[in-house]
């Protein structure tokens, strides 16, 4: 703990944080419970208790050791100081069961569709086509759990979504296990289309997407994580697709890096925040925010296992690893097509599978993690 003098305040919890998304890494697990040191600041003079524990008390400075049951838990801190008594009270998520583990998700996607839509005598089974056959490839070999976001219609191509057949819906059905598909966009440009989207905007485009992905997919398909297009929207952007049950987003917080817009409607702060933690619970929206670690095609070849061996050095970023990549780098016929771009793909999954890392979709369980 820091033994600087704290900023003025009454009462103020530094740790935890409002929304933090507690493991092994944040304490000991005793008797079924998470036992953690919450620490802040507390005028002087006063006694500080925290959910009814006793703190310590050292230059301004109070630090307590408490036991969590596991799932949501409300952290209560008081001072009280003569006749007075102040509080502060915050909300995190116990995870008893945290272990290693990750996902790929794949985002932008709107061109393997069409050309199957567009040709469907030409595959007579879902994964007739190459970009499909090549993740079951990699499920095949690794295990990994393979999420693709897709848009609703490519206007270089004159396709959308109600042009996709339904004869694959049992194919899809019976990968379901490991391959989930999820709304991303109407579609691909303009750029950052959902910046300033209000919360009609968002449910239509998604209900439009969804409506599709039921018709010729099927429910089992689908679970309650997506990457909305450019990982940001404003917070009523956000409550539509909450409403309509996706709680959880993937967000790409870059300290470091200038203004960053890939964060959702979440301030610099929270984004820092974020950016150091594996994931964050927005408690007063309801829903969670997965830290991206690495987006695979930003990274040269041989870049893509030392950036790995730093996010998983850091135990609140190395728990959970979420690989992203987009479809586009895949496509001979984009000038951003990368001929090496599966070998990325294997080297990424090669190296968390080494270090034992569990292929899991986000909305098993607490993230990833169910007991």
């Amino acid at each position: 703990m820091n033994k600087s003098a704290p900023t003025p305040t009454k009462l103020q919890i530094s740790h935890p944080r409002d929304g933090d998304i507690l493991c092994r890494h944040d304490g000991t697990i005793e008797d079924g419970k998470l036992h953690i040191e919450v620490s802040g600041a507390a005028l002087e003079g006063g006694q500080v208790t925290v959910n009814g524990v006793a703190a310590t008390m050292t230059e301004g400075w109070f630090s307590a050791r408490i036991g969590l049951e596991v799932g949501p838990q409300l952290i209560t801190t008081q001072l009280r100081l003569g006749g007075a008594s102040f509080e502060q009270r915050l909300g995190v998520t116990v995870n008893l069961n945290s272990r290693k583990r990750y996902r790929f998700s794949v985002d932008d996607n709107i061109d393997f569709l069409a050309d199957i839509g567009r040709d469907p005598e030409a595959y007579a089974a879902l994964f007739d086509h190459w970009f499909l056959d090549f993740w079951r490839q990699i499920h095949q070999q690794f295990g990994t759990k393979v999420h693709i976001n897709i848009y609703y219609q490519t206007m270089a191509r004159d396709f959308n979504l109600t042009m996709f057949p339904d004869k694959y819906r049992d194919e899809w059905e019976e990968n379901s296990d490991w391959l989930h598909l999820s709304f991303h966009a109407l579609q691909n440009e303009p750029a950052r289309l959902y910046r300033n989207a209000g919360y009609d905007l968002m449910a239509t485009h998604f209900e439009m997407v969804m409506e599709q992905i039921d018709r010729f997919a099927g429910e089992e398909v689908y679970g309650r994580v997506t990457t909305v297009h450019w990982a940001e929207c404003p917070v009523e952007a956000v409550r539509a697709l909450r409403d309509r049950g996706v709680d959880a987003f993937i967000a790409l917080p870059w300290p470091g890096a200038g203004e960053c817009n890939t964060i959702y409607y979440l301030d610099t702060m929270q984004g820092a925040h974020l950016a150091a933690r594996d994931a964050w619970q927005d408690t007063a929206e309801g829903v969670t925010f997965v830290t991206c670690d690495q987006v695979v095609n930003g990274k040269a070849l041989d870049e893509i296992v030392p950036h790995l061996e730093t996010q998983a050095a850091d135990p609140h970023t190395g728990e959970m690893i979420e690989l992203l990549i987009h479809e586009q780098y895949f496509r001979r016929e984009w000038h951003i097509y990368q001929p090496d771009v599966m070998d990325k793909v294997r080297r990424a999954v090669g190296w968390v599978t080494e270090h034992g890392y569990e292929p899991v979709f986000w909305a098993d369980g607490l993230l990833g993690s169910p007991v």
